[in-house]
């Protein structure tokens, strides 16, 4: 491969676009333009441009039980649409997934609408060019002036929906998240529906793993009241006197939030955790709709 290698790792991998049924053990390798899966008998190489699907822990059938974890890549080869599944251990999928995502997605031109709302209330800002970066835990837009960076655990929902921009209707992500302490909508637009599609996975993925944190999580309006004013208030400021509650019953409704993994200690005082950040996220997004 001419272009630099950005992963390289063995692993075990099938292809409908390959001759074998089974599985194959060999070199998975992933530049910038292109990812090839090398074997004794062949290798398969996806230009990446050719990607329009990653699903993360999915065998599609036909491909068989041998697999544990796993990330299905959909190619289209010849005008057919065609899958590979590779497998390795949880850190090395995790890790390949993650820059899979950003070869294909960074750098993608967008156009943006940050924000397009604040709290209750509709802004007049304009749609402008920005282009697309993907961070850890965070989805960024570089617009001409500045960095639009949105932390994905205040993510509170996201959306497909088709807005007018300069004349022409275009498929738009809508991102309701927190913004300066307010629950805000931001909204990106691109070209190419399918690294729309693409990046609507990358955003299901990462949300889906902290929905399933909260799944078994049932919280009193006490318990949420305190998420907020955690989240809201500065370091210093006693909680008790925020929400007018004796200290001690403080103490015992955030000892029940650290057990649920939503507030941990920090040096100035409790801190939300992810989860406790998309918990007050939702909460302000029901607020003020």
């Amino acid at each position: 491969m001419s272009e630099s290698v950005i992963a390289d790792f063995v692993g075990s991998f099938n292809s409908e676009a390959s001759a074998r049924a089974e599985p194959v053990k060999g070199r998975i390798l992933l530049s910038e333009k292109r990812l090839v899966l090398a074997g004794d008998e062949g290798k398969v190489t996806i230009p990446l441009t050719t990607i329009f699907d990653i699903a993360v822990g999915h065998v599609p059938d036909g491909l068989g039980e041998f697999f544990s974890s796993t990330v299905t890549i959909a190619f289209e080869r010849s005008g057919k649409r065609m899958v590979a599944a590779v497998e390795a251990d949880d850190d090395k999928i995790e890790k390949f997934t993650t820059v899979l995502f950003k070869a294909i997605l960074n750098g993608t031109d967008m156009t943006v609408k940050h924000p397009a709302r604040v709290g209750g209330r509709v802004t007049d800002e304009p749609f402008v060019p920005a282009k697309l970066f993907l961070k850890p835990e965070t989805v960024r837009f570089r617009r001409a002036d500045d960095t639009v960076d949105v932390d994905l655990s205040t993510v509170s929902d996201f959306d497909r929906l088709t807005r007018e921009i300069n004349g022409t209707e275009q498929p738009v992500l809508a991102v309701r998240h927190l913004n300066g302490g307010q629950a805000a909508l931001s909204l990106g637009a691109m070209d190419s529906p399918r690294k729309m599609s693409i990046l609507g996975r990358f955003l299901r993925l990462e949300y889906s793993d902290l929905m399933s944190d909260l799944e078994d999580v049932s919280l009193s309006e006490e318990q949420v009241e305190l998420l907020v004013a955690v989240y809201s208030t500065g370091p210093g400021v006693s909680l008790a006197s925020v929400l007018d509650m004796e200290g001690s019953q403080v103490t015992m409704v955030l000892n029940d939030l650290k057990a649920d993994d939503l507030v941990v200690d920090a040096d100035d005082g409790p801190k939300l955790t992810p989860k406790g950040r998309v918990v007050v996220s939702k909460h302000l997004e029901d607020v003020n709709s």
